[in-house]
């Protein structure tokens, strides 16, 4: 972790790094301190205070990139410091920072040589600034001075000539006192006079000679703000051509089947510096995972295991345990390559029930299969659907021939630079974003995708063991990700009042419905029905742009209701950081802890999302946790790909392969590629019917790019005249009623107590009538 501080003497930025020493001990952790235009590294923070492991100042100094997370520092012969981030993102951090520290440093030194033969002392800018505002400030006190002179020798000049003409009939000997007493008047206004026009020169002189250097100054930050733009075009159009020139390269050498590079992440303190391989992207993992639930066994004893609730750096293989009950699960370390010391918040102690039985029947299998292994076995496909169940929950329709792909996506050439010059200066939500970033999905039918795998939920309905079921269930939440290992489209912001209804009743056994019920801030409310379950939630979410990633941070609350048992389960997606916003290939990570709580009974279960890193062993996107009882007793242990194992285990998910061409059409799903066909029945304000998102499927992206525009000005418009009847209403002093979606309406939720938009029911028996007259017109 680092800290960055630009105010008084403190330092400019500090935190851990890692830096290369020798071919025996590799990179060795040391703490960085940068200030002053020097970078000096310590190998803790308490040598700060007495000895300084070396320093190399950045004037002159060469900065440049070896890989993803080293960068080397170079003064020519004399000093070479080869340094490596926790992660891209921190190692571009340090580099901008030491770019402008390096700048900061070689103008100061300009600035020193142009002035010194103006002050032998130097002062900071501050000081200067404030001196010549003194020096200007008594120029302008003198003029002042100056006028209320000349206005008072002015006044008495006039008054002795007016007194001089009033006195013609007079003595001589009179009149002669008066002109004199004029003349000492008129020289008098003569002097404040000269006073006055040298005090205007002063001032005036001391203006234009600091007004140069202020305008010296100006040109000088302009000249730099322009180098430093050309700089990043050039850059962006090198790796827009390298990035093209690899994926060429890279398609005409890949083979079916190429396996995940998971184990191809270089040890970052074994190898040199010249000897790494980092171009190595996370998002190049093709691989199924699997998620296994150790299964519970009374006839053995128990073992206790403590589980960290602190984050710490990650630990050695070694350290893990040999007896064959370690559970890689139960470990809460952070493997997220975070150069951030250890934080130890505590311990719980918790109970693991273990057996020395094991399960040998192999998971490696296979394909789009989905099942329990154990001592039961579940078909592959949904169960079949009741005739009676179909009718009463109002889908007759039969099993209709779905497309399993959408048309191919056109490769159109995107000028990034081009697009991020004309949001110069803009407000976030008013840039337009072009559909060259998104995928033919609406926000709406993105959520619908979380029940593909609802099939988890069909046979988490016939659990009568409570931690059983939770167990289950924190399956379909890992599952909701399933995907987002290789799609890094945007989906289509919704509009508000946009819906999305999904009925697969008669062949996946659920169907849900969706409404943009909120725009500013933009909310989603949604519903979903299947055999023995009900599952809502109400999604909204917060972004964090920080320049070379962008962070989303879900903010709403999901809720599972499970209708024999009663059982409610409530839990928070984790946080979706997309890596590589302007330059490489774009990567889409998870991290985070997810808390899944049952309402009823109590019982808890934690899971980890532990964030990629180039700094650890383990393979990247996994997760693990524990299923605990209201007494904090552990019952299952979730993980995947589990190499130890506390028992037998049972396979609660396991994600279906893409396509061999999936990437041609958006790496899309079956499902996904199924969720925008066009069907007849479905309401006006229907994501499938919006105009701009079915041309971007149909590849006129430029034709999708001026409707777009079009709906989302009509949008705006809406919204204005709305907040103009609420003035004018306001102002008349009668109440107003905002925006009501059709299908929610907020209400408190009975088991949390959380006030959420719920589902008001009537939209399957508007679609069986046909009645949509209380829709919208959005389109």
């Amino acid at each position: 972790m680092t800290d960055s501080k630009n105010h008084g003497t403190e330092p400019e930025m500090k935190g851990w790094l890692f830096k290369w020493t020798n071919y025996l001990k590799g990179y060795q952790r040391r703490w960085f301190v940068l200030q002053n235009g020097t970078l000096s590294y310590y190998r803790n923070q308490a040598e700060m205070v007495h000895t300084c492991r070396g320093t190399i100042s950045l004037h002159g100094a060469i900065i440049h990139t070896e890989d993803s997370c080293t960068f080397v520092i170079s003064n020519g012969s004399t000093q070479t410091f080869h340094i490596k981030a926790a992660n891209e993102v921190e190692r571009q951090r340090w580099v901008t920072t030491l770019e402008l520290a390096k700048a900061k440093a070689i103008r100061a030194m300009e600035s020193e040589e142009e002035e010194e033969y103006e002050s032998n002392n130097a002062v900071s800018e501050k000081e200067e600034l404030l001196t010549v505002l003194k020096t200007l400030t008594s120029r302008l006190e003198d003029m002042q001075t100056c006028s209320d002179l000349m206005a008072k020798h002015g006044a008495a000049l006039q008054r002795a000539l007016s007194e001089l003409e009033t006195s013609e009939g007079s003595e001589a000997a009179s009149a002669g006192t008066k002109l004199k007493a004029i003349g000492e008047k008129a020289t008098l206004f003569r002097i404040a006079s000269n006073a006055m026009i040298n005090t205007c020169s002063e001032y005036l002189d001391t203006a234009q000679a600091q007004g140069k250097r202020w305008q010296r100054l100006l040109q000088h930050e302009r000249e730099q703000r322009q180098q430093l733009e050309e700089m990043v075009e050039t850059l962006a159009r090198q790796h827009s051509s390298l990035e093209q020139a690899a994926k060429e390269a890279n398609s005409s050498r890949t083979q079916p089947g190429n396996p995940g590079l998971q184990n191809q992440v270089p040890n970052a303190t074994s190898n040199p510096p010249q000897g790494r391989n980092p171009n190595l992207s996370p998002s190049d993992e093709d691989e199924e995972n699997e998620f296994y639930d150790a299964m519970e066994d009374t006839v053995q004893p128990n073992f206790i295991i403590k589980i960290p609730l602190g984050h710490r750096r990650p630990s050695s293989a070694g350290s893990q345990n040999s007896e064959g009950h370690g559970i890689s699960g139960d470990n809460h370390d952070e493997g997220s390559g975070s150069s951030s010391e250890v934080d130890e918040a505590g311990e719980t102690t918790v109970c693991v029930i273990t057996s020395d039985k094991t399960n040998t029947s192999s998971s490696s299998g296979g394909q789009s299969q989905s099942g329990l292994k154990g001592s039961e076995e579940v078909p592959d496909s949904a169960p079949s659907t009741p005739t009676s169940l179909v009718q009463k929950m109002g889908s007759q329709t039969p099993k209709r021939i779905r497309r399993t792909r959408v048309p191919e996506k056109p490769n159109y050439p995107l000028n990034l630079w081009s697009i991020m010059k004309n949001c110069i200066g803009k407000e976030l939500t008013k840039i337009p974003m072009p559909v060259n970033f998104s995928e033919p999905l609406s926000m709406l039918q993105r959520l619908a995708e979380d029940y593909e795998y609802a099939d988890i939920l069909h046979k988490a309905a016939k659990c009568t063991d409570s931690c059983e079921q939770l167990a289950m269930v924190a399956a379909f939440t890992v599952s909701s990700y399933a995907t987002t290992s290789c799609r890094t489209g945007k989906p289509f912001n919704p509009l508000l009042g946009e819906t999305y209804e999904c009925d697969r009743m008669a062949d996946l056994g659920w169907r849900s419905i969706a409404e943009q019920v909120s725009h500013h801030p933009p909310m989603v409310a949604q519903y979903c029905e299947g055999f023995g379950w009900r599952c809502w939630q109400e999604f909204t979410m917060a972004s964090k742009f920080r320049g070379k990633y962008l962070q989303v941070v879900p903010l709403g609350t999901a809720h599972l209701e499970f209708l024999n048992s009663g059982n409610h389960y409530t839990w928070r997606k984790v946080t979706t950081t997309v890596h590589n916003i302007i330059v490489g290939k774009l990567w889409v990570d998870q991290h985070g802890d997810m808390d899944i709580v049952n309402h009823k009974t109590g019982d808890k279960c934690h899971l980890k999302y532990i964030p990629y890193s180039y700094f650890t062993r383990d393979v990247q996107r996994k997760v693990k946790g524990c299923v605990m009882d209201k007494n904090g007793s552990v019952k299952w242990v979730v993980q995947e790909n589990p190499v130890f194992k506390t028992g037998p285990y049972k396979v609660a998910w396991k994600r279906r392969a893409l396509a061999s061409d999936a990437e041609k059409y958006y790496n899309f799903t079956e499902l996904a590629c199924q969720l925008n066909e066009p069907e007849e029945g479905v309401a006006p304000t229907d994501s499938r019917l919006r105009p701009d998102q079915r041309m971007m499927e149909d590849g006129q992206w430029d034709e999708a790019n001026s409707v777009k525009l079009r709906l989302e000005e009509k949008q705006r418009t809406v919204r204005r005249q709305r907040e103009a009847e609420q003035e004018k209403a306001a102002a008349d002093g009668r109440p107003y009623p905002g925006y009501e979606p059709v299908w929610f309406k907020q209400e408190t939720e009975k088991s949390t107590g959380v006030v959420g938009y719920m589902y008001q029911g009537n939209y399957w028996e508007s679609k069986e009538k046909q009645d949509w007259s209380m829709c919208p017109n959005i389109y």
